[in-house]
């Protein structure tokens, strides 16, 4: 890594279908059936100039978590691990989190909150007993997918726990084309008032949207406007981004946002949020 301002991919997938099941990867997600390891990882960041990556689960399971972290102790680019414990079960995450003490790559806690059926999974005594565990021990929370479900609950998490840093992934995923824009917009402004709220610039391919500047500009003026640079980290989603180009084309679309920014505040959303929220 570069000595003064290292460029951190504050959000990057790994997975191996015969570590764990990955349920969601079917083969009609064509390109994405298959697995991505940390040597095609690397590839990808040296090719877009990117210094190191937080590497952030993509399946609910121990197994998934285990693999990232075995991961990040072979490899120096990867800075940090955003794991996953049961949330829904206090006794269990507080165990979880208790085992991985000596894990010094866990940075942070991940659950897959659109996959799971419950709309109020975020106001669940037990969820919120679990997150202030992931906070007394000094983690992190990422929230992905939050619209439309849970980026009123990511704000109610935020608000009840104060000492817990809440993570939006992909700005929540904006509806862009959609009746629901502005509400999510009015949501999204809301979140960010909280202080201990940031927001990943990232995964913003979206549904029946082409991905390209016209779309990604103005989602990134409303998040810089919300969160400012000093609450925003720059994600390339990768391995996500394949179907859609890849790592490079994304990055390319990123950057063209992010270097409208002064020097000190494009490091910050290029790596020193991301060092400050995951603690590296």
């Amino acid at each position: 890594m570069t000595a003064a301002t290292p460029t951190i991919d504050a959000h990057l997938h790994l997975w191996d279908r015969g570590v764990s099941d990955y349920a969601w990867i079917t083969p009609e997600l064509g390109s994405l059936y298959a697995d991505f390891g940390p040597d095609a990882a690397r590839a990808e960041l040296d090719a877009a100039g990117i210094d190191a990556a937080i590497l952030v689960q993509a399946e609910d399971s121990s197994a998934d978590t285990t693999f990232m972290l075995d991961v990040a102790a072979r490899h120096d680019w990867v800075l940090g691990v955003v794991g996953w414990v049961r949330l829904d079960d206090s006794a269990a995450a507080r165990a979880a989190l208790e085992a991985f003490v000596g894990e010094p790559a866990l940075r942070g806690i991940r659950h897959l909150v659109h996959d799971d059926p419950r709309d109020e999974f975020l106001d669940l005594p037990e969820v919120r007993a679990s997150l202030t565990e992931v906070a007394e021990h000094g983690l992190a929370f990422d929230v992905p997918d939050a619209w439309p479900r849970h980026l009123g609950g990511a704000g109610r998490i935020a608000r009840a726990i104060p000492e817990l840093t809440v993570v939006i992934d992909h700005l929540a995923k904006p509806p862009v084309g959609r009746d629901d824009f502005a509400a999510w917009r009015r949501e999204l402004e809301a979140v960010a008032e909280l202080p201990n709220t940031v927001a990943k610039f990232s995964g913003l391919q979206l549904p029946d949207t082409q991905f390209g500047a016209a779309t990604v500009q103005p989602l990134w003026e409303i998040a810089l406007e919300a969160f400012g640079p000093d609450r925003l980290l720059y994600g390339g989603d990768w391995p996500m981004s394949v179907p859609h180009g890849g790592y490079v084309p994304t990055w390319d679309v990123m950057r063209g946002c992010i270097d409208q920014l002064g020097a000190d505040e494009r490091a910050a959303v290029l790596g020193g949020t991301a060092a400050r929220v995951y603690r590296v």
